[in-house]
């Protein structure tokens, strides 16, 4: 039995001039790329934290209506937080996102490059 692999994508999904696809979706599952502070061109927008943030998630939100389905329908959150000082920050942006009983997260810092200050990447499932 073959598993079909899916690569959703609207007009409006961001793109990446880096060799990944924004999402894949496997059955009911929907696995996303990390999303950045990036228009619909790939081109990095710098702002602060909290703009980064913003702008990310709404890039996960685009994404994943592409692939039918929403930020409600997400089950695990990867994120990538820049400045450990910024930690406090993040958690008060995502519980507005990502309300109670939240999605399963890992959070790393110090890991990203000096133009970008958030990215998160997601696994939902199709609402």
């Amino acid at each position: 039995m073959s598993t079909k692999l899916e690569y959703p994508r609207n007009p409006d999904t961001p793109v990446s001039h880096l060799p990944f696809s924004p999402c894949v979706r496997v059955g009911n599952l929907i696995f996303v790329s990390g999303q950045a502070s990036v228009d619909a061109t790939g081109k990095i927008i710098q702002d602060t934290f909290e703009g980064e943030f913003r702008r990310s998630v709404e890039n996960l939100r685009k994404v994943l209506d592409s692939a039918g389905s929403d930020l409600q329908h997400v089950v695990q959150t990867r994120n990538y937080v820049r400045d450990p000082a910024n930690v406090a920050r993040y958690n008060e942006l995502y519980r507005e996102y990502f309300p109670a009983p939240y999605p399963s997260r890992t959070t790393i810092t110090n890991c990203l490059p000096a133009v970008l200050h958030y990215e998160i990447e997601a696994v939902a499932v199709v609402k």
